[in-house]
């Protein structure tokens, strides 16, 4: 077999792989949701050591009863606590206060406890089953219009190109019949 047809074949593989690779990831981005999960990407640091800036979390709607110390939970901290949007950090402290469950929290790679203490008003709560490092990246490029359309424009091309190929191929290999 020569160099060439070989070299031809591991690139057939490295493709094929590539594909049902994204195919998975793709299936599993759609399945997760229908299972219950949230997908949520992580922007800061806070968590880092234990959840890395980048990384994406889905969270598994849970009773606010079963909230536990230690559990990491995704939440939007009170009106004016500070930071906006929601927040990804480690239950630290569950006190009863008028017979009412406040909660503190601190991220893992913060030297202290966040500063507001809250209540989750809601029956249940975001509670972080799993992560994945990096990915949160992929998604944010991906969220940009112009990258989506970058992608689509690529993918295009290399069916052109595949295309052509083949009909070079063929071609050839026509050419070559006639000949002989």
């Amino acid at each position: 077999m020569s160099r060439s047809v070989r070299l031809h074949r591991a690139a057939q593989v490295a493709a094929r792989s590539a594909f049902f690779a994204l195919l998975l990831a793709a299936g599993a981005m759609l399945a997760l949701p229908l299972a219950g999960y949230h997908r949520y990407v992580i922007t800061g640091g806070s968590m880092g050591g234990t959840i890395e800036k980048g990384s994406v979390i889905w969270a598994e709607e849970v009773p606010v009863a079963e909230l536990a110390e230690g559990d990491v939970i995704t939440y939007r901290p009170p009106p004016g606590a500070g930071p906006e949007g929601m927040v990804t950090h480690r239950i630290v402290s569950i006190q009863e206060q008028a017979g009412r469950r406040v909660y503190r929290t601190k991220g893992d790679a913060n030297a202290s406890i966040d500063p507001w203490k809250f209540e989750l008003e809601d029956t249940t709560q975001a509670r972080v089953a799993f992560h994945l490092p990096y990915l949160g990246y992929a998604l944010s490029a991906a969220s940009v219009r112009t990258n989506r359309m970058l992608v689509v424009a690529l993918m295009a091309l290399l069916i052109v190109v595949a295309t052509f190929s083949k009909l070079w191929r063929d071609a050839g290999a026509a050419v070559q019949e006639s000949v002989a």
